[in-house]
């Protein structure tokens, strides 16, 4: 891909549950070095919404896989967050330490302006709020812009709030309270979301147990919260004698050996895509351990930001985000009650939402 191309593939209907995306951009700018993906899996609630990753992909290919993944959990986690939205993402291939410039960003934001409102942008790994900043410059289709510029900051404040309150249905559901007082959380990842993450969990009286491959964020929690334990990897910390499991790196984590090796007997964590493959919601089952779907339990920051599209207010934010409770323990009682993983209870709630109001909206926009 060379100059200023965009290359489109695969097409669907409106329905968000026929598993085809609608619409896949491959993104090239010559001059800024830019390539990037933009995929729409469903605009059957409206506008698609997910953030911009950017991150040293070994191959397009891997990349592809990832933003296919990605945006297709974007368009569950819209839905169950009750958001008149569908489910987008985007990914930019490079080391953002190295790569991310003005021009690359700016190139980006042609390509987003391009699609005409079908995907509104947001931060995601490897980008922040003041990128947004940029990307605005040359589209309108941008949230999660820093409060100078109108928009509400950063979108991991609300996600950790989100994960917080979904693991308080999860201990509700386990052991019949909310409060993780005296309860001992494993914390995987203390980047954005998992430090936040230990703030709430401290405050409710958790005992928490933290590991990052970045040692710097281990030391910025443990300044912070010195009653914080540090251990090496996942490997050991899943081997504490944790109550609670909390991903909150990249996607992945819950694979045969780390299910496994688990002591915990609750999953719930700020990640996204956390299962590595369709079978291991099932080995959760069958050990007795309670997975918290991560499209539900972390969509506080999808919620923050889509408010801010209509001029954020952070209260009103915040209650939606609150309500994330609710929906976790709905979803556990639809689970124990129709017979199935929590995870296939969400995906059968969503894909009813995206269903039902997509045919709605499909006759008044007249398809």
């Amino acid at each position: 891909m060379t100059g200023n191309d965009v290359s489109t593939a695969g097409s669907a209907g409106t329905s968000g549950t026929q598993g085809v995306h609608e619409q896949v951009v491959f993104c090239a700018d010559e001059h800024s070095g830019l390539r990037a993906i933009i995929a729409i899996y469903s605009t059957a609630l409206g506008p698609s919404l997910g953030g911009t990753r950017f991150y040293p992909y070994a191959s397009e290919q891997a990349a592809l896989a990832d933003v296919l993944n990605l945006s297709r959990a974007m368009a569950y986690k819209n839905a169950l967050a009750g958001l008149d939205h569908g489910g987008g993402k985007a990914v930019i291939i490079g080391d953002p330490s190295r790569d991310k410039t003005e021009a690359l960003l700016r190139a980006y934001g042609r390509f987003v302006q391009s699609l005409g409102g079908r995907y509104l942008t947001a931060c995601d790994v490897g980008t922040y709020s003041e990128d947004m900043d940029v990307i605005a410059r040359e589209s309108r289709y941008v949230t999660g812009r820093t409060v100078a510029n109108g928009g509400a900051g950063d979108s991991s404040i609300l996600t950790a709030y989100g994960v917080f309150q979904g693991m308080r249905a999860a201990a509700e559901h386990v052991y019949g309270t909310p409060s993780l007082r005296g309860r001992r959380v494993g914390v995987e990842g203390v980047g954005k979301v998992g430090h936040r993450l230990v703030d709430h969990l401290v405050e409710d009286g958790a005992e928490v147990v933290v590991c990052d491959v970045n040692e710097q964020a281990v030391e910025r929690v443990r300044r912070r919260h010195p009653q914080v334990a540090a251990v090496a990897g996942r490997a050991e910390l899943i081997a504490e004698p944790i109550d609670v499991f909390a991903p909150c790196a990249l996607g992945g984590s819950l694979d045969d050996d780390t299910v496994a090796g688990m002591n915990a007997r609750i999953v719930c964590g700020g990640a996204n895509n956390q299962l590595a493959h369709a079978g291991v919601e099932k080995q959760l089952a069958d050990r007795g351990i309670l997975y918290a779907p991560d499209y539900v339990v972390n969509s506080g920051g999808v919620i923050q930001v889509a408010d801010e599209i209509h001029g954020f207010n952070m209260d009103r934010a915040r209650a939606k985000a609150a309500q994330i409770y609710d929906t976790t323990l709905k979803i556990f009682r639809i689970a124990a009650e129709e017979g199935v993983p929590p995870a296939v209870a969400a995906d059968r709630l969503a894909e009813r939402r995206m269903s039902e109001v997509g045919r709605i909206r499909a006759i008044w926009l007249g398809q």
